[in-house]
């Protein structure tokens, strides 16, 4: 028979080992039941901060940047605006790379317009959807999916929340993306992009093998929206390379816009927006 003592050194080291047991439990419902960040209530939109430039992450490979030798003279100065023109000299970049870029240089130096997708009304990728300026973004939230809207040209990207990547994701202009949240933060994960987009400002090109991770949160006590970006393409870039882009917090209804009807022979053909060959109807 069990003395007094006893008993009562079983009994606590029961409770103990039950309290153990449920701590992992209890943190899972804890994150379970926490909410997730708001970036869409009370008609929200976010503008970019600093133009079409990433911010680089100290301590890595930089993201392409203007190229010293050509001043980039943005609209809206007073003075004559000119084009950016990428720094080749980046040493993360493949050769392949360099080269496409220095052709395109040379031919916006010598008086072509240094057209990227979104000015075509053609669809803007990842991630340069989030670098290239001319309107706000907006966000939709639910519990399934997160949608991401531009309202420059009206482009949506899709995260679908909490599921898989497919097994083989045909390449699409915006990828597939899937999302989740941790804490804070809305992190979402793209592949399936096809090459026809640019991961920046500059025109760098990229693979089908480009893989993006974004990382999305409120700071500044959610007056400011940031984006912590990594971008892995190993045909590409000798190192993945990780940005920053931040958004200022506004408020308006998303408007009905059209980009540019009818523009398709203003500026040549790398200008020209799509349209079909045949009748819809």
């Amino acid at each position: 028979m069990l003395g007094s003592t006893t008993r009562h050194r079983l009994l606590a080291g029961a409770a103990f080992a039950l309290l153990i047991a449920a701590a992992p439990l209890a943190h899972t419902a804890a994150q379970q039941t926490s909410s997730p960040p708001d970036f869409s209530s009370k008609q929200t939109h976010w503008t970019g901060i600093g133009g079409g430039e990433w911010i680089p992450v100290p301590g890595g490979p930089r993201p392409v940047t203007q190229d010293p030798r050509y001043r980039y003279v943005p609209n809206n100065t007073g003075e004559q605006p000119t084009y950016r023109i990428g720094d080749i000299s980046n040493p993360n970049l493949k050769q392949w790379a360099k080269d496409a870029m220095k052709k395109d240089n040379d031919e916006v130096l010598a008086g072509k317009v240094a057209f990227t997708p979104r000015s075509s009304c053609r669809l803007a990728g990842v991630p340069g959807f989030m670098i290239m300026g001319g309107g706000q973004l907006f966000f939709v939230q639910s519990e399934k999916k997160v949608l991401m809207l531009f309202d420059g040209d009206a482009h949506v990207r899709h995260i679908h929340m909490n599921v898989p990547h497919s097994a083989d994701p045909k390449p699409s202009w915006y990828g597939e993306s899937v999302g989740w949240y941790e804490g804070d933060t809305l992190v979402v994960d793209t592949i399936g992009l096809n090459a026809k987009t640019f991961v920046d400002a500059y025109r760098t090109p990229h693979t089908e093998k480009l893989h993006v991770v974004e990382r999305w949160r409120l700071i500044e006590g959610g007056d400011k929206l940031e984006v912590h970006v990594t971008v892995t393409d190993p045909d590409t870039f000798n190192e993945p390379w990780q940005a920053v882009r931040r958004y200022q917090r506004g408020q308006g209804a998303f408007p009905e816009e059209i980009c540019a009807e009818n523009n398709h022979n203003l500026f040549g053909d790398d200008y020209d927006i799509p349209q079909s060959d045949r009748p819809d109807f």
